[in-house]
């Protein structure tokens, strides 16, 4: 059902602001407009500019609270606002003063890495670094060269360039490695192994040992600042593990004191100048039963003063959408905002939807077993998540296993259970004209006849409440559609179950007549209106123009009650699809292979289910919304959503 909204404007002292807020608006729902556009007649309206001075403390509260790794059971919110500020800094303080000391290490981490990475490479040389670095006669150079100017250096080195290249590790690019070369023919060699590319890599000439040594007491430096940082990450975890409750308390009250203060973004103040008091002024939309509520709890109160406008929606727009339904049905609204929500003069469809949709997803996926599937795992997600389109899958579970009692069917198996109605596959019934067709596809037919009937009463309430004149008598959906679609029904009825049908006179008046209707429902309905509009084009093209507009209406009439026919396809398929399954399992042989069954009943269950719900969405979207429902309204967004 569709919430009731009123209009509401609330003022006081601007300084009582954040005392209404957090009094009384933080317990109802309220839809803020922007009070200076709103309230455009009233003089001396200003914004207010304020900074708001929680949300920066806020923004520390729920940074410590992503730090915490068990939940709490209880949360602390016995401060004060002064003493909740006060907590966030002080553990702010202990907690930058751990982070500052944790960068530190990280980046000593880094710089040690970074000093084993150029090392590693020349790790399986055998020879002493520090003495290495500070030979007397002969030079050094560590470095890397490309594999294939590699081998052209080694037969430089078989040949006259006087220097010895001693080899570290490689790679599919490289080759690592020093070559030593006498202090005379430094330049000489340097030049060589340039022309090859030989890139130089320095190393520190403190390393005391061996490459091998080196490495070693690297990584174990590396080792030793790891768990340095571990330990400051434990005291991290201390730190905010033993202020929990408090933490989560003044997280909680401190997004409440924000939301209200931020609040002010859409009030207004009044600016009277240094000799009066500022007042503020807030308002937007609420429930009815909460505007009573709200009215009841402040009539004490002499510093707030709410004023309730009526007709409001004449004026400043359409009040905003706020839907309101019992748990069963709560899961069917997101289905309702996927097409759009309804005006707040039209009817809330949730109900209709889930009582269609669940139904028709039974009829037409009747299996007791996979229904109980769809029911249990779309309950427990629900339950955990709170995901919609599982509360959704659920419901339409029992239906399943409500039309599987029905049908006689569980996991695709027919001679477990008796069918209390019939067999899909095997029901067939004799018509006049027609011959023998499927029990099911009639029913399904039937069915849509019926569900067509009722969408176009929706309608005419729709349009009654919109005192929309043309859509509630001359529309094919109004009143005019529902006399000429309903005796087309019940003359079909009559006919099939072997009854008198209408006489011919009566076909004229009941179908004739809505007919004309039909053509002529823009004139009739000026004439109702006493609106004296002119014809803008001609008579011939206006004639011309209702006839393919009633050729249009009555093919959408016929196409709009066979597409009920896919109900009953479904239904037949199902089981003619699980009797596939069970052959080619071997049940048919006495020797069913399970693993064959479970695996058939899996890949039905999730395929023929997702095709089921989508093509029963379909139906509701484009052949039950599409005559009467709008869906025109506007989300209710209310600045301080209660959880339910």
């Amino acid at each position: 059902m569709i919430v009731k909204m009123k209009f509401l404007s609330i003022s006081g002292p601007r300084m009582d602001i954040d005392r209404v807020c957090d009094k009384y608006l933080s317990k109802y729902e309220m839809q803020l407009e922007n009070a200076v556009t709103e309230l455009k007649t009233t003089d001396n309206l200003l914004p207010f500019v304020e900074v708001n001075p929680y949300k920066d403390a806020l923004a520390k509260a729920e940074q410590f609270a992503a730090l915490l790794s068990e939940s709490v059971e209880h949360i602390d919110q016995s401060m004060s606002k002064d003493e909740m500020l006060a907590f966030i800094r002080e553990i702010n303080h202990d907690y930058l003063d751990l982070q500052e000391k944790k960068e530190l290490l990280n980046k000593k981490e880094n710089e040690v890495r970074e000093r084993l990475n150029v090392l590693e490479p020349f790790s399986p040389l055998d020879l002493e670094l520090h003495k290495t670095m500070h030979y007397k006669y002969m030079k050094v150079r560590f470095g890397r060269i490309g594999v294939d100017y590699y081998k052209r250096l080694e037969k430089y080195l078989f040949g006259d360039l006087q220097a010895v290249f001693l080899e570290g590790t490689r790679n599919e690019n490289y080759v690592y490695g020093c070559y030593f070369v006498s202090n005379i023919d430094t330049s000489k060699v340097d030049s060589a192994f340039n022309s090859l590319h030989f890139e130089r890599i320095a190393i520190p000439s403190e390393f005391i040992g061996t490459p091998k040594d080196a490495c070693i007491s690297l990584q174990k430096q590396i080792e030793d600042v790891k768990k340095e940082i571990e330990e400051i990450d434990r005291k991290i975890e201390e730190l905010v593990s033993s202020h929990a409750a408090k933490i989560l308390g003044v997280r909680k009250r401190l997004e409440e004191l924000s939301n209200n203060f931020d609040v002010r973004k859409m009030a207004a103040r009044t600016d009277v100048g240094d000799t009066k008091e500022d007042y503020y002024i807030l308002c937007g939309w609420m429930g009815e039963g909460d505007v009573q509520a709200l009215m009841e709890e402040a009539k004490e109160d002499d510093r707030v003063f709410i004023v309730v406008e009526e007709d409001r929606e004449k004026f400043f727009g359409d009040p905003p959408t706020k839907l309101k339904n019992p748990r069963f049905f709560k899961p069917f609204e997101l289905f309702i905002k996927m097409y759009g929500l309804p005006a707040h003069d039209e009817m809330d469809p949730t109900m209709f939807v889930a009582l269609t949709y669940t139904f028709i997803f039974g009829a037409m996926f009747g299996d007791v077993g996979q229904g109980f599937c769809l029911f249990l795992i779309g309950g427990l997600i629900y339950i955990k998540k709170k995901m919609s389109l599982a509360g959704i899958v659920s419901i339409a579970g029992i239906f399943s296993m409500i039309f599987g009692v029905m049908f006689g069917s569980i996991f695709g198996f027919e001679d477990v259970i008796p069918a209390l109605w019939m067999r899909p596959v095997d029901a067939m019934t004799d018509l006049p004209f027609i011959g023998q067709l499927n029990t099911v596809f009639i029913i399904a037919i039937a069915f849509g006849m019926a569900l067509n009937i009722l969408v176009m009463l929706f309608q005419i309430v729709n349009a009654a409440k919109a005192h929309d004149t043309e859509n509630l008598w001359f529309s094919t959906n109004g009143v005019a559609g529902l006399v000429f679609y309903g005796f087309l029904v019940l003359t079909i009825v009559l006919y099939m179950t072997g009854h008198r049908v209408p006489g011919n006179i009566m076909m004229a008046v009941f179908l004739g007549i809505p007919i004309l209707i039909f053509v002529f429902k823009e004139p009739l309905t000026n004439l109702v209106e006493h609106n004296h509009k002119k014809m803008e084009e001609s008579k011939v093209m206006f004639l011309v123009q209702g006839f393919f507009e009633l050729f249009e209406t009555l093919l959408s009439y016929f196409s709009n009650t066979l597409s009920y026919v896919r109900i009953g396809a479904f239904a037949v398929s199902h089981a003619a699809i699980m009797e596939v399954v069970l052959m080619l399992s071997g049940a048919e042989d006495g020797a069913p292979n399970l693993f064959g069954i479970i695996l058939g009943n899996i890949v039905v269950c999730a395929l023929e289910g997702l095709i089921v719900g989508i093509q029963v969405l379909r139906l509701e979207y484009y052949e039950m919304f599409s005559r009467f429902y709008k869906g025109s309204g506007r989300e209710f967004k209310p600045f301080n959503k209660q959880s339910k």
